[in-house]
């Protein structure tokens, strides 16, 4: 990548760049994505194109998803980071799916979109509905990120068992469709790319975990919220599907200079029309949207920016 000068499109964006390092000066900030197939890629890349005629750089990176986000985050001062609210609450805390790891260091910066969770298995599999899934071999993204982690939950409430398959949406999608595995279960915005992927090259059947599950879920996943999705939303469902879900912040670390938070944040929320001239899944990304997150306390920078933007920062304690 081509590292010019930072530009300087504002005074906000000039003090960030004094403000860092002598030899990071002049560098786009590192920007922690997810892998190929996933839907946090797609955004970043398309967020990166509309921060630079903004004048911010950020360079966006891959990864293993949000879990690996967070760590990067934690660790990289200037570093930013796609993340999903249930990862966080993980990271937060210090649990297993987290590593055992209590991150101090991570905040929130701005909102980009809601994630529900579901399923999509080609109509040769006989699967129908998520207690189908007993006994199935069911591809869940990376390894210990959120869609294996609440897949895991929907199970337990469910009562039903299945054999996990992990990595990236791309190669889970070819092996939902060569037969490798029987389902594919992922959570991002809607229609799930991945899931897309499958509806539109076999006959396909896509559902959730249903309302009983979904209300299971919640309960023992308060930051999650139910989920409907329309009709139409998948080649082939010709029925809602109950789920549920919870929004993805871009976080920063609590470090990052306030002046860089605040330019970043006000940068990414200002157009009245993210849909449009972002990309068609960062219609969420909007400052009317930071109280969605009830989990992870917001950076000073980016509490100012959404405040300037006229609403109301949740004030939000770091877990003890």
């Amino acid at each position: 990548m081509n590292r010019r000068p930072l530009i300087m499109a504002a005074p906000a964006v000039a003090s960030w760049a004094a403000s860092l390092p002598a030899n990071a000066q002049g560098a786009p900030l590192p920007f922690y994505t997810a892998g190929a197939g996933s839907a946090f890629l797609p955004y970043g890349q398309a967020l990166a194109t509309f921060l630079a005629a903004k004048g911010v750089r950020v360079e966006v990176r891959n990864s293993a998803g949000s879990l690996e986000n967070l760590a990067k985050v934690e660790d990289e001062p200037n570093a930013i980071g796609t993340a999903f609210l249930g990862s966080v609450v993980d990271a937060l805390n210090g649990t297993a799916t987290a590593g055992g790891r209590r991150h101090r260091a991570i905040r929130a910066l701005f909102p980009m979109y809601e994630t529900a969770f579901m399923v999509t298995a080609p109509r040769a599999r006989g699967l129908t509905r998520f207690a189908d899934l007993a006994g199935k071999r069911v591809g869940c993204g990376p390894a210990r990120g959120p869609a294996e982690s609440f897949f895991r939950v929907a199970a337990e409430v469910a009562g039903i068992t299945a054999t996990i398959a992990s990595g990236d949406s791309a190669p889970l999608v070819e092996q939902t469709l060569n037969g490798e595995i029987d389902a594919l279960w992922q959570g991002a915005i809607v229609p799930i790319p991945a899931l897309v992927a499958v509806a539109d090259r076999t006959p396909s059947v896509t559902f959730g975990p249903g309302e009983e599950v979904a209300r299971g879920v919640i309960r023992r996943l308060p930051f999650m919220a139910p989920a409907t999705i329309p009709p139409g939303t998948y080649r082939g469902q010709d029925a809602p599907i109950a789920s549920f879900a919870a929004w993805n912040f871009v976080v920063g670390n609590a470090s990052m200079p306030e002046e860089a938070a605040y330019a970043l944040t006000k940068a990414a929320v200002s157009t009245t029309d993210p849909a449009r001239d972002i990309a068609a899944m960062a219609a969420g990304t909007r400052a009317a949207n930071a109280g969605t997150n009830r989990v992870l306390p917001f950076h000073p920078g980016a509490a100012r920016a959404l405040r300037e933007a006229g609403v109301t920062v949740p004030d939000i304690a770091m877990p003890g």
